[in-house]
């Protein structure tokens, strides 16, 4: 793929972890409590459940594309919609404290910590659903080869443990920042204008 490609999925993608939402919200609200510890597994867990999610997207996508261009060209642009609508929605969102999120915990061993964001992750279709929005909107996906695939995966390797584990540091240390309404509203309407923004860049490109 394209290396504009790359970098546009890469930064949409950071986008949509950053995002307050239930896995943002586990994090947080662990990270409160616990600090670091366990953080690691805890953060392997939601990164094996994108990619499953991930796969799952970009293997349909590329059949649909090779077999039914008008579909796929339909499917491109309601992408480009389903952005906006999730940017509206960050926007729009009720200011939560982190610290008022569900208890996840569910143990203080690694394999259980990453069981539970794994199918915190896996019980999330929307997940896939923002795959299934973007992709055909940065990738030319009826020419994604084994290589195209391989970088977007190295990508969301690198990207969601880079940005859930800042969200680990800054909680372990900032426990007002993250149980601040007030904070929470900030971070969601700020991610909200630059998912709206990216949006409209991939459906003009």
């Amino acid at each position: 793929m394209s290396l504009y490609g790359l970098l546009v999925f890469s930064a949409i993608y950071m986008l949509a972890v950053a995002s307050p939402g239930p896995g943002v919200a586990a994090v947080i609200a662990r990270s409160l409590a616990k600090g670091t510890r366990g953080a690691p597994a805890f953060i392997a867990g939601f990164l094996v459940g994108d990619l499953i999610w991930f796969s799952f997207a970009a293997t349909g996508l590329a059949a649909l594309a090779q077999s039914a261009h008008t579909v796929f060209v339909v499917v491109k642009y309601a992408g480009a919609a389903y952005l906006l609508y999730l940017a509206y929605k960050l926007w729009t969102a009720p200011a939560v404290a982190a610290d008022e999120a569900p208890d996840l915990e569910q143990g203080q061993k690694p394999f259980q910590l990453f069981l539970g964001s794994l199918a915190l992750t896996l019980a999330n279709p929307k997940t896939m659903v923002f795959f299934l929005a973007l992709l055909p909107t940065v990738v030319s996906l009826e020419q994604l080869t084994l290589l195209g695939f391989v970088e977007m995966v190295v990508a969301i390797s690198i990207l969601l443990p880079l940005t859930l584990g800042a969200y680990v540091l800054l909680a372990a240390r900032a426990r007002r920042v993250f149980k601040s309404a007030t904070a929470v509203r900030r971070i969601n309407r700020g991610t909200g204008a630059a998912m709206a923004c990216a949006a409209v860049a991939v459906a003009t490109r």
